[in-house]
């Protein structure tokens, strides 16, 4: 197993890297069920191969960057399936062990996930963001997780989906003292993080943390990433994640997703589809048909988004456009 010679904030300065795309619809593509309050982290238990086989998908797709499967787990979640300390502990870091096996001799850095405490309780919170919990309290709740996940040694936390300012405010707080570079990623509704602060004032409370080395958004609607780019550039003068999901919409009560994909490889509806590497400056018009991904991409890349990848219901057709996208032709040769 090979690791990348240069630290990803490093590398990031030099270049745009493709990120991996979502990790639970890869596994349910393997025909794997979900419908666990763990979501994906249950397989880390119950079929570890199955989430080798996911991240080596997006490793042959061309990503750069892997997502571990850690995003909803918890110590509570772990105890409630039968799970002790020491075998969660054990299942946090068989994570990223994961992920850097599926990478094989390749250098691909491994981000260990730290999904939001809404993503835990498994009721879409993560979408609200309001938890009537202190910061005091919710740094007492990751931290532990955030331990665990560094005992494996990723290359990178990411502290993602992350509805509120508050909540990343304590997110930073429980990953300082772990000696690993992070970055944070909200998930925003327009110029909004979910929680409804403006994301000037959500981005600003990264802009000095030295051992955060990116921003962004995540698990959103890609019409919503370039603003949200632009903002995070200005704000806190880091490089940029950028990784929203398809476009369809989530059904919390069917847990189901419906409507049509605005960031998907498929063919487009309607109308001709810009040539690859036109950058879209803005959204497109809502009666046009979506971008494809790399045309996305590029509008991203030159408002500052040096990380670019897909969330929920993204899969590994997106992911091998991005890395054959100009724009995203810039990473460092390793």
């Amino acid at each position: 197993m090979s690791r990348p010679a240069l630290p990803l904030g490093d590398a990031l300065a030099r270049g745009p890297l493709v990120l991996d795309g979502g990790l639970s619809n890869q596994l349910e593509a393997q025909g794997c069920d979900l419908r666990d309050e763990l979501w994906s982290a249950r397989l880390l238990a119950d079929d570890p191969r199955q989430i080798r086989e996911a991240h080596a998908a997006y490793v042959r797709a061309g990503a750069r960057v892997l997502i571990t499967g850690s995003y909803q787990a918890s110590f509570e979640g772990f105890a409630r399936a039968g799970a002790g300390q020491r075998e969660a502990e054990a299942l946090f870091r068989r994570s990223v062990e994961l992920a850097r096996a599926a990478a094989a001799d390749r250098p691909v850095w491994v981000a260990a996930s730290v999904g939001p405490y809404g993503a835990v309780l498994a009721d879409g919170g993560e979408y609200r963001g309001r938890y009537g919990l202190s910061v005091r309290e919710l740094t007492a709740f990751h931290r532990p997780r955030i331990a665990a996940l560094a005992a494996a040694e990723p290359d990178v936390l990411a502290l993602e989906t992350v509805p509120d300012a508050d909540e990343a405010e304590a997110l930073l707080r429980a990953s300082r003292e772990f000696g690993l570079p992070a970055w944070l990623s909200y998930t925003v509704d327009g110029p909004r993080t979910r929680a409804g602060q403006p994301l000037a004032e959500a981005f600003a409370v990264a802009a000095g943390e030295r051992h955060v080395v990116a921003v962004g958004v995540n698990c959103c609607a890609a019409r919503d990433v370039g603003d949200a780019v632009e903002i995070a550039a200005e704000t806190t003068g880091k490089p940029v994640v950028a990784y929203p999901n398809s476009g369809e919409s989530w059904n919390p009560a069917t847990h189901a997703f419906s409507g049509p994909a605005s960031y998907s490889a498929a063919p487009q509806p309607t109308g001709t589809p810009p040539p690859t590497g036109t950058a879209p400056a803005r959204a497109p018009a809502p009666d046009g048909p979506p971008p494809r991904p790399e045309a996305w991409a590029a509008g991203w890349v030159a408002r500052g988004a040096r990380l670019v990848g897909g969330c929920c219901r993204v899969g590994p057709d997106v992911i091998a456009r991005l890395a054959r996208a100009p724009a995203l032709g810039g990473a460092p040769a390793l």
